[in-house]
């Protein structure tokens, strides 16, 4: 649950969740947590929930952080109340699993608890569930992205040699355009792709790839790049979403390709059982 990186957290509450926040937030304190403490302060006199679920989940959607937890009676109310604000993913959690698993396979960013539920320690220990599992994007980023809301103003950016297409880059197109309005395909020219291929590659040059991608109807633009990563284009074009397919995570893709923070990055899974070499070598072996 250590916090390394010094994310930021939300914390609010109703005044039946004042002191359960407080024992939170010195807990979070101590994992180097940096809290934002949205209150009350005071168990008197009684505030309306709504409001402070409706300030943290806000400043959610406008990502001023990455992380909340909202505190009342039963956690009830403030999860209706964050959940009516677009782009928050609030989770009810009782119990250890539930936390769990609304992090694994829910990728929830905010935390709800009932004061009244449980008693102290197991909501500490049920923040520190939640806070120490990972989504499991590999397997869920799909279905996630299907009840999140996404702009039609929004830039997305994916990229890669393109060379060989099959169903994996259709999937991968089709799923990059989905989170957004605009979906421009970044390809290595020849001479990258040569440096990171072999001689032997591409099979298709970079003016014949370029016309395949601009065919399919998910792609708005394609942009040929002659250096091996993207990053210096990334910087140029600021798109809000970057696409990735494959086995890595989100914040692998981000430190290999230089990508900034304020830019969101999706990693694709892979379609088993296509891949651009093996199809070439299957030609080849013919």
């Amino acid at each position: 649950m250590t916090n390394s990186d010094g994310e930021i957290i939300l914390l609010g509450a109703d005044h039946n969740g004042v002191q359960l926040k407080a024992k939170i937030k010195d807990m979070l304190r101590d994992a180097a947590w940096r809290c934002v403490d949205l209150g009350p302060f005071e168990s008197k006199p009684s505030v309306d929930y709504v409001d402070y679920a409706k300030q943290l989940g806000t400043m959610m959607q406008n990502r001023d952080a990455g992380r909340g937890i909202l505190i009342c009676g039963t956690g009830v109310g403030m999860s209706i109340a964050a959940n009516k604000i677009a782009g928050v993913r609030a989770a009810l959690a009782h119990n250890l699993e539930s936390a769990r698993k609304s992090r694994e396979h829910n990728d929830s960013d905010v935390l709800c608890l009932g004061a009244w539920i449980n008693h102290e320690e197991t909501n500490l220990e049920i923040v520190r569930t939640w806070l120490g599992e990972k989504f499991a994007e590999h397997r869920h980023v799909q279905r996630v992205e299907k009840i999140a809301v996404h702009r039609q103003e929004d830039i997305v950016v994916a990229n890669g040699v393109f060379d060989i297409l099959h169903l994996g880059h259709i999937e991968l197109l089709r799923f990059a355009k989905s989170l957004g309005g605009r979906l421009v395909v970044l390809i290595n020219s020849d001479r990258s792709t040569k440096r990171l291929k072999g001689d032997s590659r591409p099979i298709s040059g970079e003016n014949d790839r370029k016309a395949v991608l601009e065919s399919i109807r998910f792609v708005d633009e394609v942009v040929i790049f002659d250096e091996d990563k993207p990053t210096k284009l990334i910087e140029a074009l600021q798109p809000q979403i970057v696409v990735k397919g494959g086995e890595w995570t989100s914040e692998e893709v981000r430190r290999r390709d230089q990508i900034p923070d304020h830019i969101i990055v999706k990693v694709c899974p892979l379609v088993q059982g296509y891949s651009s070499s093996t199809t070439i070598d299957h030609i080849r072996s013919g």
